[in-house]
């Protein structure tokens, strides 16, 4: 079987490199690289379909995060197979020739066709309580939307936009060179294939208009730091008719003043007297549904650790839950009497004599 390349060297950049360096960096390849420019060449073909595949992951930030953390496999436990052919690596990476050198590949693949809207990003802090047993709250969220009077066509109500004559509705005004079509925006339309003589008042004849939008979100139970939550088509509103983007919502989760967590378990310090540890007790412990008995055993060491089953963090993708692992710590009076002082020089003396 063979192993695949690593994405970021073959795109030759670093594990940190900015999605801007990614971007500039498959340009660069897939220029020299182009079949178009290499005809005949399976080398360069091969080429240019690895670096269509690193860049289909990492331009991507959902795909890149995955590959990040669980590498080839994990990418194809969610159904990616890499490389799709050319007409897809044509269709969702036009826009990279377009935007850097002004022209559009042989295939005819237009940049200004509908196209889906941004992702948006939204921060949540919430507690360690609420993420241990989920929580459903709300969340405002301030994005361009289709606009509620024209409804996104831009135009004034009674008018409609227009088919570009200077385009004839690509966007482009269309040159010939080579193997190549050299292409450069109309200047009549910038770009959209249609012109708009009467304008919304609303958006001025964008389309578009800022809201805030109340959204609820309901958070699963065990979720932690750095869990990532997507509401579908919570994002900005779609070019020419395309879907709206989604919201992400990146979880953060306030530290706790009793428990951590490790895991799906739970983990905390309980504090027992030198006379319990000694001679053995059942104390009452704190867990997160509430308290339980715990029998400490005699000759318990300080560190000793005792766990509770399924007391811990419900697991987020299954069934059951994590433990609660206790760590004792012995409380060593640090004030005594003078009477527990000579009783314990009694019990140090007693202590040597049964060795």
């Amino acid at each position: 079987m063979t192993t695949k390349k690593d994405y970021y060297e073959i795109l030759n950049v670093d594990r940190n490199a900015s999605d801007e360096e990614i971007k500039k960096s498959y340009r660069t390849i897939a220029m020299q690289c182009h079949p178009d420019r290499n005809p005949g060449n399976k080398k360069a073909e091969e080429k240019f379909k690895e670096a269509a595949e690193a860049y289909e992951v990492l331009s991507d930030r959902e795909k890149r995060e995955i590959y990040d953390h669980y590498g080839h496999e994990g990418l194809n436990s969610t159904g990616f197979r890499g490389f799709s052919g050319f007409d897809d690596i044509f269709s969702h990476f036009s826009n990279i020739f377009e935007d850097a050198f002004g022209y559009s590949n042989v295939r005819g693949h237009s940049r200004y066709g509908a196209s889906a809207g941004v992702d948006l990003r939204y921060d949540l802090k919430i507690s360690f309580m609420e993420a241990a047993f989920g929580h459903t709250t709300t969340i405002d969220v301030e994005k361009l939307a289709t606009c509620r009077k024209c409804h996104g066509t831009g135009a004034a109500p009674g008018a409609s936009p227009e088919t570009c004559r200077t385009c004839k509705g690509r966007g482009q005004v269309i040159q010939s060179s080579g193997f190549f079509t050299i292409s450069s925006t109309c200047p009549n339309c910038n770009g959209h294939g249609k012109v708009i003589s009467k304008p919304c008042d609303n958006c001025r004849g964008r389309g578009k208009e800022q809201v805030s939008k109340t959204v609820q979100l309901k958070i699963p139970a065990g979720v932690e730091t750095g869990s990532r939550l997507r509401l579908r088509g919570e994002g900005e509103a779609g070019e020419h008719g395309g879907p709206d983007g989604d919201l992400y919502v990146f979880i953060y989760v306030e530290e706790h003043e009793f428990f951590s967590r490790s895991g799906d378990d739970i983990i905390c310090r309980i504090p027992v007297s030198f006379v319990n540890a000694t001679l053995g007790a059942t104390i009452e412990v704190p867990t997160l549904q509430g308290k339980e008995k715990l029998k400490i055993p005699k000759g318990t060491q300080n560190g000793q650790i005792f766990r509770l089953k399924g007391k811990g963090i419900p697991h987020l993708r299954g069934y059951g839950h994590g433990d609660q692992i206790l760590e004792i710590f012995v409380q060593i009076p640090t004030v005594i009497s003078k009477k527990q002082e000579e009783l314990l020089a009694e019990f140090e003396k007693l202590s040597q004599t049964t060795h």
